[in-house]
């Protein structure tokens, strides 16, 4: 059995996922050497098109859907689905939303299992002081963390609001009265929209736009609180990376939100200063998604592909 995965070549989780199955897995084959009975693993489904179709007739095709946010889901997006779905023969998702979703679309089979997490990239620290003297950030700051984009394309100023940014701004706008020293911690690009807001709400914030995944880890490490405020979520990776990190998280009930969290850190805009943290729930669960383990039933779903 060999398999081709696709990719985005945009620096994108999927790329990252990739990645990480070659390393730790039969390294995938490149689609002209994948000549039939095999499989072609459609990691990045937006760039389904890039594989040629007699690669697609001649092998077993599986298909991840990450997400599905219907108030985009249009004509154009529909018909680029079922011309997808005439060959693949199996989906797999991340949650049950989007199994939800994918139900209503097609009668291919569905498999639900969330991505593996690399513990070798996301781990606990225990020398908080010392990491926060490292990016110059005061031992007394409440640190509330957002390290996902939050703007549309090469729109820099719209939110993207299946990411929840005008969410986040309200939570935290919310915290202030309660912790005046709260400050938010930013990472990634197209961060626009929220500095812009957190400017004019004059809260203070500290912006790392480049970081790699070394740094990234370490500012997971130094926050009293993540957030995931989204709408639609195929994940979000974030929820298992703050967990593996022991990093307080709370979210609202998207992606993997329910198999990761306990109930009580799971929110929506009617009771989000209710929610608590709940660390041990959340970093036991995400154990389970470890590598190598969290590659099992990747693999036995590949075989059950390949074999049926």
């Amino acid at each position: 059995m060999k398999i081709y995965i696709n990719d985005a070549k945009e620096n994108w989780i999927a790329d990252r996922f990739k990645n990480e199955w070659n390393k730790y897995n039969q390294p995938t084959r490149k689609y002209p050497y994948l000549l039939k009975n095999n499989i072609v693993w459609i990691i990045a489904p937006w760039t389904w098109r890039k594989i040629p179709n007699k690669t697609l007739k001649r092998n077993k095709v599986l298909c991840t859907i990450h997400h599905i946010d219907e108030s985009k889901f249009g004509d154009k997006e529909a018909y680029d689905f079922y011309e997808r779905d005439k060959y693949v023969d199996k989906y797999h998702i991340i949650s049950d939303d989007t199994f939800k979703k994918i139900k209503k679309l097609t009668d291919k089979p569905i498999q639900k299992i969330p991505f593996w997490v690399n513990q070798n990239i996301w781990f606990y620290i225990n020398e908080k002081n010392i990491i926060r003297k490292k990016y110059s950030l005061d031992d007394s700051s409440y640190l509330v963390g957002s390290f996902q984009r939050d703007t549309e394309g090469s729109d820099l100023k719209s939110p993207k609001l299946s990411k929840g940014p005008d969410r986040f701004i309200e939570i935290v706008k919310h915290m202030r009265k309660s912790k005046p020293n709260l400050l938010v911690v930013l990472t990634g690009k197209r961060r626009n929209y929220i500095i812009e807001n957190l400017e004019n709400l004059k809260i203070p914030y500290k912006y790392f736009e480049m970081t790699n995944f070394n740094e990234l880890n370490e500012l997971y490490n130094i926050l009293d609180l993540y957030i995931v405020s989204s709408r639609v979520e195929g994940g979000p990776q974030s929820i298992v990376e703050a967990s593996l990190t022991k990093t307080p998280v709370v979210s609202t009930n998207v992606g993997i939100a329910q198999e990761i969290l306990s109930p009580e850190s799971i929110f929506d805009m009617k009771n989000f200063n209710e929610a608590k943290p709940n660390i041990k729930i959340a970093y036991n669960n995400a154990l389970n998604l470890k590598i190598p383990d969290g590659f099992k039933q990747f693999n036995e779903m590949m075989i059950d592909l390949y074999e049926n």
